[in-house]
């Protein structure tokens, strides 16, 4: 008779080989699909965690694409302590976020709300509404944002109608932010089909209870709709500050890339954009912002999760 050690032996030889055509044919199913992974596999290190590892490092260098990068440690960071321009394209995006993020959301959920009645024509209008997200971001809408709202634009031409002498907007130091405001908040078919969404997803039922309790629209709107859809609100939010934070594209069209007038028009990306790519270039610099950035993005959407315990409400 074989000892107890002899048998376990034996036992463990067996299952040694019983596991090993299971292996190769797990390997062998999983080919395919680490194939069809291969090119987001390259983006993801190639073009994105490389390059991101790549600035970390350029960060705390002296760098201006043309000489090796000298090693600095945190003098990039201490600039940017003593940098006005710096801070004042801080308070710029800061302004931007916190007055256009919220215009925008009010905006595409009150046009949500109406186009969630069943009127005729339905996926016309969104469609209609929704082209706005699609083109706002390009410099075509930017170049005729800038048009509009020119000395001889649109907008003083309808004011003209009522004898009102306009200003030029885009030129004129306390208001040419807000036209760009207004040109985020028009881009807001986006969040509004999130919205739609979102409303869809409501039952009925909670309605045809309220309208027996004798609960008004208004009623209904505040005390069913808005708490059902704080999940989507709080999505669009999270989405909607990150957007805002990096929008670049705009200001540099319709400041012409100075950040002008007087700077009021100089978002944080467009101030990264001059100290990278302007004379003289200080790509080092320009590496450390842009992990500024990074930081500043990541403390608003940690708060916002931690804020949203206090007024998002989730099915369980």
């Amino acid at each position: 008779m074989s000892s107890l050690g002899e048998l376990r032996t034996i036992a463990k030889q067996a299952k040694a080989q019983r596991g090993q055509p299971k292996v190769k044919k797990r390997y062998k199913d999983n080919k395919a699909g680490f194939l069809f992974l291969l090119p987001w596999l390259i983006g993801i290190f190639g073009f994105t965690a490389g390059p991101m590892l790549a600035s970390l490092y350029l960060a705390f260098t002296n760098y201006n694409l043309l000489q090796p990068p000298t090693w600095v440690g945190f003098d990039n960071f201490i600039r940017m302590w003593n940098d006005p321009r710096l801070w004042t394209s801080l308070e710029v995006t800061i302004i931007y976020v916190f007055v256009g993020v919220p215009i925008l959301l009010a905006l595409a959920l009150a046009v949500a709300v109406l186009l969630d009645k069943g009127m005729r024509g339905l996926s016309f209008y969104r469609s209609i509404f929704y082209l706005p997200s699609l083109m706002g971001g390009s410099v075509a809408i930017a170049i005729l944002w800038r048009q509009v709202f020119g000395y001889e634009g649109l907008v003083n031409g309808f004011l003209s109608w009522f004898g009102i002498q306009g200003e030029g907007w885009v030129a004129h130091p306390d208001y040419a932010l807000w036209t760009l405001i207004a040109l985020n908040v028009w881009t807001f078919g986006s969040p509004m089909v999130i919205f739609l969404a979102g409303l869809r997803q409501i039952p009925d039922m909670y309605y045809e209870a309220a309208e027996v309790d004798g609960a008004s629209r208004v009623r209904q709107f505040f005390t069913i709709t808005l708490p059902l859809l704080t999940p989507i609100i709080f999505f669009n939010l999270v989405l909607q500050i990150i957007f805002a934070f990096q929008n670049f594209t705009q200001a540099y069209v319709v400041s012409g890339g100075t950040g002008g007038p007087s700077d009021s028009t100089l978002f944080f990306t467009l101030y990264l954009y001059q100290q990278a790519f302007n004379t003289p270039m200080s790509m080092g610099y320009a590496s450390a912002m842009a992990w500024v950035l990074v930081l500043l993005i990541g403390i608003f959407t940690a708060v916002n999760f931690w804020l949203s315990k206090y007024w998002v409400f989730y099915d369980d």
